[in-house]
């Protein structure tokens, strides 16, 4: 937490900024709280007393207003006249439905499905297996799988955390001379929408399971582009489409192990034609200590997953195996690059 007694600018000691960094988790958790509760929500037509949401909120009223205290004092509330507290700015942005889908992300990656393996991550640094099927005795996407809800919020998360990417990677890779764009893994559509909604030539070919394109028909009606896409049920291990002029993958091969991405990689190199391009959607990696935000995702994919991000040497490595040589990796305004490749 903050130590308040030193002065502004001044940094910390290297054990208290150690200590800062252990007890993050506690606004984790406040900020979780307020997700789960829908505090945002039953603040949004203006500003309310705990007393006064304490019955429809299901809570005790003395501690709901120290949870709004709490959330007064982190910036997503502030408190007004006769001990009532409104939304900032940022607490409406925990809103149902709000831009940014922040609400959606806060409620999976708090959740204890998403936490519990994020805690065991010492058995994964020292087997190099992934928590999440320790503790749950399935992959992360089964599990997913078996759980519409937390798959749709997923799905929303993905939005969420990537939320500035999408229009990232349409401003930064010329996709106009494309006749057909194949979405691998795309899920609701997100990326595949932005990409069309920018470049008017091309059509596209979302494909990905079932239960994972089933929010991509109301996302892609509502981008204006549904007409210009067709949806596609593939699992990426078995097949993917035939005859794209480009195949996108956006944080796909980044979930997976080496030899499941040697997989999905094979199977694209069989349906791709000589010409097409191979574009991959991902973090590439700065070198020694420059910070970057994959490397703590990096983390996330070794507990949950099972896969990892990469630097560009070890994307090349990765598709001269599956018989790609990488052309060029194209930087975007956002933490991820375009990783180009063709047919060996």
């Amino acid at each position: 937490m903050p130590d308040r007694t030193k002065p502004e600018g001044e940094a910390l000691p290297p054990a208290a900024q150690l200590v800062q960094m252990a007890s993050g988790y506690w606004v984790s958790c406040i900020v979780h709280a307020a997700a789960t509760l829908g505090l945002a929500d039953r603040l949004a037509e203006g500003p309310k007393s705990a007393q006064e949401i304490a019955g429809t909120a299901e809570c005790n009223p003395r501690a709901l207003h120290r949870l709004m205290r709490s959330l007064a004092s982190l910036g997503l509330l502030t408190e007004t006249e006769g001990g009532r507290f409104a939304l900032t700015p940022l607490g409406a942005a925990l809103k149902t439905g709000a831009p940014g889908s922040a609400r959606a992300s806060v409620l999976t990656l708090c959740s204890p499905w998403f936490a519990h393996a994020m805690e065991e991550l010492p058995y994964s640094v020292r087997t190099g297996k992934t928590a999440f099927e320790k503790i749950n005795g399935m992959p992360v996407f089964d599990y997913l799988g078996q759980h519409p809800e937390a798959a749709s919020l997923f799905s929303e998360t993905m939005i969420g955390i990537h939320g500035s990417e999408p229009l990232a990677v349409a401003e930064a890779y010329d996709f106009s001379q494309l006749g057909t764009l194949i979405d691998v893994g795309g899920a609701s559509g997100n990326l595949l929408a932005e990409i069309l909604m920018r470049h008017k030539g091309p059509r596209g070919i979302l494909a990905d399971l079932p239960h994972v394109v089933k929010d991509a028909p109301a996302l892609l009606e509502a981008k204006g582009v549904a007409d210009r896409v067709a949806i596609e049920a593939h699992d990426f291990f078995k097949s993917v489409p035939q005859g794209g002029d480009a195949y996108i993958l956006s944080h796909v091969i980044h979930d997976w192990s080496e030899a499941q991405c040697l997989t999905i990689l094979a199977n694209l190199h069989k349906a791709m034609k000589p010409e097409a391009r191979l574009l991959l959607v991902e973090m590439v990696l700065p070198g020694k200590d420059e910070p970057h935000f994959g490397k703590i995702l990096d983390m996330v994919m070794l507990a949950l997953p099972g896969g990892e991000e990469r630097t560009a040497d070890e994307y090349a490595a990765l598709l001269a195996k599956a018989g790609f040589k990488l052309t060029r990796v194209v930087p975007t305004q956002s933490t991820v690059s375009v990783i180009e490749a063709r047919k060996a």
